[in-house]
């Protein structure tokens, strides 16, 4: 789905994509106005999720924010920590 800009986000495909990121979270963050991976690492995880979370509602689970930390990381998502999960959910506003 092409984004509000007129391309395709950046942040999740072709080459140099984020890990654990689908087209549903690339419709999302272009949604929000992150069409590339330098917006999405300039905003940081929190802030991103922060933005997709006001548009999409509860559809934003925590699960998005472990995404893209960890994308942003450079790891699985399943890898992310409990204490960076703790972290992450206190700065989101999530706890």
């Amino acid at each position: 789905m092409p984004s509000r800009r007129g391309g395709t986000p950046k942040a999740t495909h072709g080459p140099g994509a984020l890990p654990n990121l689908g087209p549903v979270s690339a419709r999302w963050l272009a949604g929000a106005g992150i069409t590339t991976v330098e917006e999405l690492r300039r905003v940081g995880a929190v802030t991103a999720y922060g933005m997709v979370a006001l548009r999409e509602g509860r559809a934003a689970t925590a699960n998005l924010l472990y995404a893209l930390h960890a994308a942003l990381e450079g790891k699985h998502w399943t890898a992310v920590t409990a204490a960076e999960k703790r972290r992450l959910r206190r700065e989101a506003g999530l706890e």
